[in-house]
């Protein structure tokens, strides 16, 4: 479906308008979404549908996601925590999951930067210059 620029223009400033300090706040993005149902503007699922991507990729951008093979220790945790902070901003989720696969080391995601420190992406490296 494609989107006209005046519906884009109508979700970015929907968008802005659901930030508190910079962080999208939870019920501001519940009322804004309520009001834009209530109103039906012209276009305005494709607001809505576009207005749901920026929040999407905002969510992605402000989560965390570490795996590792065995649990992190809280000490690790915290040092994890303060470097991601200090690169991205406040206002990060964390969420750790174990992934066995990774043989060893971590594997870090927020949004679409991901830091790859585990064993099994330094043997897939070797494999492809073999």
């Amino acid at each position: 479906m494609r989107i006209s620029k005046q519906a884009r223009r109508d979700a970015k400033h929907l968008f802005r308008g659901c930030q508190e300090n910079g962080i999208l706040s939870r019920e501001r993005v519940l009322r804004a979404v309520s009001q834009l149902i209530e109103r039906k503007p012209r276009a305005f699922q494709a607001i809505l549908s576009h207005f749901k991507r920026l929040v999407r990729l905002d969510l992605d951008r402000r989560t965390a996601r570490i795996e590792t093979v065995v649990p992190v220790s809280p000490a690790t945790q915290s040092d994890m925590q303060a470097s991601l902070n200090q690169r991205y901003g406040g206002g990060i989720e964390f969420v750790y999951a174990e992934n066995p696969a990774l043989v060893g080391g971590a594997r870090i995601q927020v949004g679409s930067d991901v830091y790859d420190g585990s064993i099994r992406a330094r043997l897939t490296g070797l494999r492809e210059n073999f």
